[in-house]
């Protein structure tokens, strides 16, 4: 089994790097296929990036590789400098080199990639990290009792990924990096939903979509979203983002 001293964390930068395939491959075994993104969407983000064609947005893959090159974890993210937080979009870690802190360290090397995007894209320090986890993901207990992260309480959906897909509930949670929040504007929440969506997501006009025009008429009337209660502990788990 490898160990930290063997195992060697880098972000990929060329849609040639032939850590590319592996990546996916172990993204295709963490996630179900209405939950993941096409390859296609890696390669032309990563092409995106070497053009230069970005301007207040960043978006990273990093891979976690023993001595042989194997990849044994990635973890991607999106910097969205008009709302000047990082999104975690995959973390995916192989069976055999689970529960021995690597997500954490893919999430560490991230977050500070965001933060670097900050400074270079906006000026101003990092304002929160963002992310959608499955409600059945037993690691959303551990993350609502970090300080500073909030389980939004509305009912986020990830968009369909696929035409032939369904819209997927999910989690959305806020960890701020500054002052400690417990609330968030309904106005600055709505602005994030639509970010995620258009931006990271690409969807054009997201408020045609209706599980986005649910969204938004699930916030109507509440001014603040505080901390959603989790449902009873279940011995039922089922794959997320995070």
């Amino acid at each position: 089994m490898p160990s930290h001293a063997t195992t060697s964390i880098s972000e990929i930068v060329d849609p040639r790097d032939p850590a590319l395939t592996p990546a996916y491959r172990l993204l295709s075994k963490t996630f179900a296929p209405g939950e993941r993104v096409d390859k296609r969407e890696w390669v032309g983000s990563l092409r995106e990036n070497a053009e230069g064609l970005l301007s207040d947005v960043a978006w990273h893959l990093l891979v976690a590789q023993d001595a042989d090159g194997s990849v044994l974890g990635l973890v991607s993210g999106t910097y969205l400098g008009n709302v000047n937080v990082g999104v975690i979009g995959y973390l995916a870690i192989a069976p055999a080199a689970r529960s021995r802190g690597l997500g954490s360290r893919l999430r560490a090397r991230l977050r500070s990639a965001f933060a670097r995007d900050a400074l270079r894209l906006a000026g101003n320090p990092l304002d929160a990290v963002i992310g959608e986890v499955s409600p059945s993901n037993r690691w959303l207990r551990t993350l609502a009792t970090r300080e500073g992260v909030i389980l939004l309480d509305f009912p986020y959906m990830q968009p369909r990924l696929r035409t032939e897909d369904e819209p997927s509930p999910f989690t959305l949670y806020y960890e701020s990096l500054g002052r400690p929040r417990t609330r968030l504007p309904t106005s600055e929440l709505r602005k994030l939903l639509y970010t995620i969506w258009r931006r990271i997501y690409r969807i054009p006009r997201p408020l045609e979509r209706p599980a986005f025009r649910a969204m938004i008429r699930a916030l109507e009337g509440r001014r603040t979203i505080g901390a959603a209660k989790l449902a009873p502990k279940s011995t039922h788990t089922r794959r997320g983002m995070s």
